[in-house]
């Protein structure tokens, strides 16, 4: 292999575990808004469990990486610079939605990234128009369900306490959210993590360095970690964003948010199919709010939260389309 080829595997694999750092302090808010919000933890506490649990969560399986490795494109189209565009495409979206508070989603930002420098590479017609079909229908419909959830358990929750004193009662479920929380921070590296582990198998895979596409542990254990950092580096922009600003929420709303959204990421990702936690547990927080009534939902905040969701997609991939054409005739095809 020549030397050139060498260095855009190194360079690939260093940009996918900086999409997992960055994945992880952009994406810290999925797990523990609500429970700092609502002060079941403080924010350096439940950032430590967060950042444990992502790391657990992301060494369990390896479906959702598959998905992402061979599902959405033609593996005999992508070159080391396609996979490299691809991830850049993706850092600069998400840093973009990080800077500004936005709790976009890190799985739509990687999937855009793949579609528009493979695009660029090969046209329309690399792309596993069947496989893209059924991750954005999940992608699309997740949310959906996050948010049915999480008004449902609400509802339930409110009819099984109504003579329960609201004191007491919160101060029960801050404790029962410390548990939903963990859940929520296990199911996030179980789903997110998986998104660089495909990326860097693709690459090991087009390189020739394995024949299969078989995730080597070291690969497990180095995007467990990146994800694991950025959880500990926080994102108070957007904890701020999900947990505050959105729909003002008690213990009890909490429990039911994480509950809601675990359920669905972790029911999703034993299918192997890539949910946006973002978009889960944002939408659980949605439904939550909307139990209680329309007004305890700022809808302003929920306009620029959906506006970042239906662009994250083609932004990220023009983005990947100009850093493909840009970089080529330089880097190689």
């Amino acid at each position: 292999m020549p030397e050139s080829t060498l260095v855009l595997m190194i360079a690939v694999i260093v940009a996918a575990l900086a999409f997992d750092y960055i994945n992880g302090f952009h994406d810290t808010a999925n797990a523990i808004a609500t429970c700092v919000s609502t002060r079941a933890l403080s924010v350096r506490s439940a950032i430590i469990m967060a950042a444990g649990l992502n790391f657990v969560g992301a060494m369990i399986s390896t479906k959702v990486a598959a998905t992402i490795g061979k599902g959405i494109v033609d593996a005999s189209t992508v070159t080391q610079m396609v996979v490299l565009a691809g991830v850049i495409g993706a850092i600069v979206w998400n840093l973009i939605t990080w800077y500004y508070g936005l709790p976009s989603s890190s799985s739509h930002a990687i999937i855009g990234g793949l579609v528009g420098s493979v695009i660029a590479h090969a046209g329309v017609k690399a792309l596993h128009w069947a496989g893209l079909k059924k991750i954005i229908t999940v992608l699309i419909v997740s949310p959906l369900v996050g948010a049915f959830f999480g008004f449902l358990f609400m509802v339930i929750m409110m009819w099984i306490f109504r003579n329960s004193a609201p004191y007491g009662l919160n101060k029960g479920f801050r404790k029962l959210q410390v548990l939903s929380a963990a859940v929520m921070a296990f199911s996030h590296g179980t789903a997110d993590a998986q998104k660089s582990m495909g990326v860097i198998t693709m690459a090991l895979v087009s390189y020739g360095t394995i024949t299969t596409f078989d995730v080597p542990t070291w690969v497990k254990i180095a995007c467990a970690i990146a994800m694991a950092l950025g959880t500990a580096a926080g994102g108070w922009r957007i904890i701020k964003t999900v947990g505050h600003d959105f729909v003002k929420l008690q213990p009890v709303h909490g429990f039911c948010v994480e509950t809601a959204s675990a359920g669905v990421i972790l029911g999703a990702a034993a299918m192997g199919l890539p949910t946006s936690t973002t978009h889960v547990i944002t939408s659980s927080i949605l439904g939550v709010g909307l139990s209680k009534r329309m007004s305890a939902v700022n809808w302003a905040v929920a306009y620029r939260i959906v506006c970042a969701w239906v662009i994250t997609i083609p932004a990220s991939a023009i983005v990947a389309f100009l850093t493909y054409t840009v970089l080529s005739p330089y880097l190689g095809r």
